[in-house]
């Protein structure tokens, strides 16, 4: 599933740009930080993860991203700095900050360490880049019209986790645009596998 969604999320940012920059702002030590590391790495792109220490990736992964970059010439910053990560990126990621089959108990503890993270009009400011995009591989919670949503606004008092209302439906996201080419990859996949 990483490598399904590295390639899709790596298409896209193609898609957009010639050189690319981007921040992957959420827990960055899961399969997509992992990814979007290493394959921005292997595309010599300037990759940024912003996170709290505690969800960065495992030192091996790192360094791995850094042997790599090494070879392509790609920058790569892993950092807390949420304002030295946005500078003049070309792209905002973001992901959920709990991901699927992880215990109901992670989630004070994700909102707690997260909250300060969350992608939203204040961060966007931030970039200085007037055709920054924002994408997510979705599913989002950046509203309470969800039953997951709703509960989070109950218990946590959250209108949003990740991403908010106002970036999620901007100019600026091309969330939508993304899982078109999820689409794209996965036949591709699916022709390589079936050798069809």
């Amino acid at each position: 599933m990483a490598f399904n969604l590295k390639n899709r999320s790596q298409l896209t940012l193609r898609d957009c740009r010639h050189q690319v920059s981007y921040v992957f702002i959420s827990d960055a030590g899961n399969n997509m930080g992992d990814s979007l590391l290493i394959g921005g790495a292997k595309m010599d792109m300037d990759v940024g993860l912003c996170a709290p220490k505690a969800c960065w990736p495992v030192q091996e992964i790192q360094d791995q991203a850094q042997a790599v970059a090494s070879e392509t010439g790609a920058r790569i910053m892993i950092t807390e700095d949420i304002d030295a990560a946005v500078k003049g990126v070309d792209f905002v990621y973001t992901d959920v900050w709990v991901s699927m089959g992880e215990a109901k108990e992670k989630w004070a503890e994700r909102i707690k360490l997260l909250t300060p993270y969350q992608v939203n009009a204040e961060l966007m400011a931030k970039i200085g880049n007037p055709r920054v995009r924002f994408m997510h591989c979705l599913p989002a919670f950046h509203n309470t019209e969800t039953s997951v949503g709703a509960d989070i606004l109950a218990e946590f008092g959250l209108d949003a986790m990740e991403v908010t209302e106002e970036v999620f439906e901007s100019s600026a996201s091309i969330v939508f645009d993304q899982a078109e080419n999820r689409l794209h990859t996965i036949k591709a996949v699916l022709v390589a596998t079936l050798g069809a």
